[in-house]
């Protein structure tokens, strides 16, 4: 099975183009089938049966969220698929188990406030320019965690104002960087990295940390944690959140839908409606505050 599983990544990185986060996830929920497997004496994926992949799930259903067990079954369903087609297995185990309906939980956001409070949190010298230079480009881009980790000098072009983002499935979009995200992220550049990278000079990365390596998608999830603290900020936050930000204030104050999916990089417009629910919430809360019969 693990054979089996190896080339299945493979497959999914070099002719899907599936991200490295998403390889990461797929990996080890393949790791976790092969272990469930062998406790029941399967080492072969040909001796695999529905009951087996039932059984899985039920196990994993006790301590994981219902979107994890629905990704899980995901990729178990795209690994058997892949095995199908390869002629390795002669029947699907999972061709007739039904991927859970999912309640569509609202993307946590910011309100305009809270996201001047929160970027009023880092210094204004040292690493804090470096912190505030990522989180106007979290914010003022709409980038991904992962597409800001890996940002890198030539993807940036300043005296334009684009940042050019390599996204999901190593999809390429230009994304604007407002006045305030340019300011910092041209004084960070300028004043700051120089002093991070002295022993690394030929480091690409635009983030990095005090020995010059690149800043990594948990470092980024703990600065983003710290602040949010620092500025009284109680919403469970991450780095998304601010994307989520981006996309529901561009949606507030008149962009179009089209637009704003072409800014976060989705491939399916579905997935940017979303955030106009987001804006249907806010204004249902503050029709029920104000009105005199709500």
């Amino acid at each position: 099975m693990r054979a089996h599983s190896e080339e299945y990544l493979a497959h999914l990185k070099l002719e899907r183009g599936l991200s490295p986060t998403t390889l990461t996830s797929y990996a080890e929920d393949l790791r976790l089938f092969e272990q469930f497997c062998r406790r029941r004496g399967i080492g072969a994926v040909s001796r695999v049966r529905p009951l087996v992949v039932r059984e899985f799930l039920q196990w994993i259903r006790t301590d994981h969220s219902p979107a994890t067990v629905a990704r899980k079954l995901a990729c178990l369903k795209g690994f058997f698929r892949f095995l199908t087609a390869q002629g390795v297995v002669s029947e699907n185990p999972t061709a007739f188990i039904e991927t859970p309906r999912l309640w569509r939980r609202l993307p946590q956001t910011l309100s305009e406030s809270e996201v001047v409070r929160f970027l009023e949190g880092p210094r204004i010298d040292g690493l804090g320019v470096r912190d505030l230079a990522l989180l106007e480009v979290l914010y003022g881009s709409g980038l991904r965690v992962s597409e800001a980790a890996s940002l890198e000098l030539s993807q940036l072009n300043l005296d334009v104002g684009f940042v050019r983002c390599v996204g999901k499935g190593n999809k390429e979009r230009l994304v604007p960087l407002g006045q305030f995200a340019q300011t910092t992220l041209r004084r960070y550049l300028d004043t700051v990295r120089p002093g991070l990278v002295r022993r690394r000079p030929q480091t690409q990365a635009v983030f990095v940390n005090r020995s010059g390596s690149r800043l990594t998608r948990q470092r980024i999830w703990q600065l983003v944690k710290r602040y949010a603290a620092a500025t009284g900020i109680t919403k469970r936050i991450g780095p998304h959140t601010l994307r989520h930000s981006f996309a529901t204030h561009l949606l507030t104050h008149g962009a179009d839908l089209r637009t704003v999916q072409e800014l976060l990089g989705h491939a399916n417009i579905v997935t940017t409606q979303r955030y106009t629910q987001v804006d249907r919430a806010r204004l249902k809360a503050i029709h029920e505050q104000y009105h005199p019969r709500p």
